[in-house]
């Protein structure tokens, strides 16, 4: 293998041993991540969303300045997601809570990114708010084929519908592999878990539907849920709807596995709220990633990209996220939640 087909993937060896020989294999290595980046907003006002805050006489005062350092500090945080494994990092990364196609097309050309040639796959949602969810990817990784927005209905006591966040499917050849990713924003706690449950076991009847819908095509197919729930892995949208099983000898082809489940139950989080951790970032996947193949990729492992830089070191939040904002206070962070990610190795 020549240099430049090596910057494709980072071949690493795994020591596999037996109670007779110990045999070194090598793979190729993937990395897919979500991030919610807490309010990346441009700041221009729109008339059709509520974005008056993030503009220069709005109450954040948020000017061009800010929104430059806003993208400087995502861009440093993406950049480093997954280079331990592969040199090219984040070969997929959903995102939440992004305003629009241009301040993602303004992120993908940061200079600490823009080798890795990000394209953008995003579609307007009906949040009142204007923050959406998207799909980056680098292109020589990953082919899309089919993209959607699946419109999450929530029917309101007064005859209105939520006006929440789409679930953006993407489906293509990722390597040569027929790969389907799901990026999500479920609806927020606000009045209350309880009071809100109902709104998160839709999005996850959602997704499930979907995913149903990909298998009956193709039972073999590699599917991939990624988003910021607002519900932990134990919760009944992902436990009792998805179904979503915490130990992967268990999980069937046509199942659904979730490697943040250990974390979580460990007291990992990747967002905190009055003194409690939740994990409400999470990656799940279908069975057919973690079974045996020839010559496909298979799940390898899972992290939350919790780096000290990115936690605030003093005051009442110490350890949390250094968040953007609080209020209308700026804090000069990164995003309020920590990214997640996981590896798939191919053997050579």
């Amino acid at each position: 293998m020549n240099f430049n087909s090596f910057c494709y993937f980072l071949l690493f060896s795994l020591l596999c041993t037996s109670s007779t020989y110990a045999q070194k294999k090598q793979y190729k290595v993937g990395c897919i991540g979500f991030y919610n980046f807490e309010n990346l907003f441009d700041t221009l006002d729109d008339p059709d969303i509520r974005d008056e805050e993030f503009t220069p006489d709005g109450s954040k005062r948020w000017t061009k300045s800010l929104y430059q350092e806003k993208l400087d500090h995502m861009a440093d945080v993406v950049s480093q997601i997954g280079t331990d494994l592969t040199p090219d990092g984040l070969a997929i990364l959903g995102t939440a809570e992004t305003e629009n196609r241009k301040v993602l097309e303004d992120f993908a050309k940061h200079p600490k990114l823009r080798a890795r040639n990000y394209q953008v796959v995003h579609y307007d949602s009906p949040d009142s708010r204007g923050i959406d969810v998207a799909l980056l990817y680098q292109p020589k990784y990953f082919t899309p084929s089919h993209t959607e927005a699946l419109r999450l209905k929530i029917p309101l006591d007064n005859g209105d519908s939520l006006t929440t966040r789409d679930v953006l499917l993407v489906s293509g050849l990722f390597d040569g592999d027929s790969l389907h990713v799901l990026v999500n924003h479920w609806p927020s706690r606000r009045g209350g878990e309880l009071r809100s449950r109902p709104n998160r076991i839709r999005a996850a009847m959602l997704n499930l539907e979907a995913v149903r819908k990909i298998q009956e095509r193709d039972p073999d197919a590699r599917i991939v849920i990624m988003g910021d729930l607002n519900d932990d892995p134990t919760s009944p949208s992902v436990k009792q709807i998805l179904k979503a099983k915490s130990k992967r000898k268990k999980v069937a082809s046509d199942e659904l596995y979730n490697p943040m489940y250990d974390f979580y139950k460990k007291g990992v989080g990747t967002t905190a709220w009055r003194d409690a951790w939740s994990l409400f970032d999470q990656i799940i996947i279908s069975g057919t990633l973690l079974q045996p193949t020839d010559n496909g990729y298979r799940y390898y492992k899972a992290e939350v990209f919790n780096k000290s830089f990115m936690t605030q070191k003093i005051g009442q939040f110490k350890g949390y996220p250094l968040r953007t904002f609080v209020g209308d206070s700026y804090r000069g962070g990164y995003s309020d939640h920590f990214p997640v990610y996981m590896y798939m190795v191919r053997e050579l």
